[in-house]
């Protein structure tokens, strides 16, 4: 789905261009990824674990923390790799366009991974939800599902979904969840300029939008009856635990004994939920591990001024 797709908008530069058009994904086909994938390490330092799930990246919106992500795939491999929606922001793309070079990366990369064998399943969220009209095929060996069911190494059972179909908003008051997505990208506005000053002062990454939205007492509030309902999905599903995205909030928890888990985003706090060999599931916040990487230049010169 995604090699059809995202290509062929990018190449596209009308503004009113019909994200729906089968045309377009089609014309898609024809453009190949590059085969140069710049490591550095060859893959001996990569962390590997047996399944990772992402969401909520949002490409085509000034928020996507896309170099940041693709550090992380770039950096990490895995048997099977959800996409738990969200992954291209279309509300966005309709309303103005953008599209970096690092958002055609990060879709190239996650093909190289396809074509390299891992399984990838990618579960439309609403913000791409133009892709729910291809659930049950496959595109460029990405399996393309409404939900899944996955079964961790220590044989739990786990309900993968988006999870919007659990948000009110969305689901009975659309219009009001679209005046919320301009306010959240106001504020994700309003993020970079605060992480650019950041890092022109030496300091590191941080989501002046995560906390501004973490300190709102409805906020919190929305979260918590958010989780509460996807748990009760799951255990209504027979599952040991759910797996899904969607509200940008990375966690997890028991809810009245199911297995809660949100892998978060990639506009805010920059995670990913894996699970390990053993069937253990860990969130991972990448934001550190990209400064480390992104600072050592400055440090090794740093050095050398001092050697001198």
């Amino acid at each position: 789905m995604l090699t059809r797709m995202m290509p062929a908008l990018a190449r596209r530069q009308d503004r009113e261009a019909s994200l729906d058009s089968v045309a377009a994904l089609s014309a898609a086909a024809t453009v190949t990824e590059t085969d140069h994938d710049d490591d550095g390490d060859g893959g001996r330092n990569k962390k590997r674990y047996r399944t990772i799930f992402i969401s909520d990246i949002h490409l085509g919106t000034r928020g996507c923390q896309a170099d940041m992500l693709l550090h992380f795939l770039k950096h990490t491999e895995s048997e099977y790799l959800y996409l738990v929606g969200d992954i291209i922001d279309g509300w966005r793309l309709r309303r103005s366009w953008y599209w970096q070079q690092s958002h055609n990366d990060v879709i190239q990369k996650v093909l190289r991974k396809a074509r390299k064998g891992t399984k990838v399943i990618y579960i439309p969220g609403n913000h791409d939800e133009m892709a729910r009209a291809y659930v049950d095929l496959h595109f460029g060996g990405v399996a393309v599902m409404m939900e899944a069911v996955h079964t961790s190494a220590d044989g739990r059972r786990f309900l993968v979904l988006h999870g919007d179909h659990f948000d009110g908003i969305v689901k009975y008051a659309k219009w009001l969840a679209h005046l919320g997505d301009w306010a959240y990208n106001m504020a994700l506005t309003l993020n970079i300029w605060f992480n650019w000053v950041r890092n022109h002062l030496g300091y590191p990454y941080w989501s002046l939008s995560a906390y501004l939205k973490h300190r709102v007492k409805n906020a919190v509030e929305y979260i918590s009856s958010y989780e509460v309902a996807v748990a009760e999905e799951a255990r209504r599903r027979h599952a040991d635990g759910v797996v899904c995205g969607h509200i940008h909030h990375a966690e997890i928890r028991k809810i009245d004994g199911i297995e809660y888990c949100n892998d978060g985003d990639w506009v805010e706090s920059c995670t990913a939920l894996v699970e390990h060999a053993d069937g253990r599931l860990e969130i991972i916040h990448w934001a550190p591990e990209y400064e480390r990487e992104r600072l050592k230049p400055r440090q090794k010169q740093q050095a050398l001024v001092s050697a001198q």
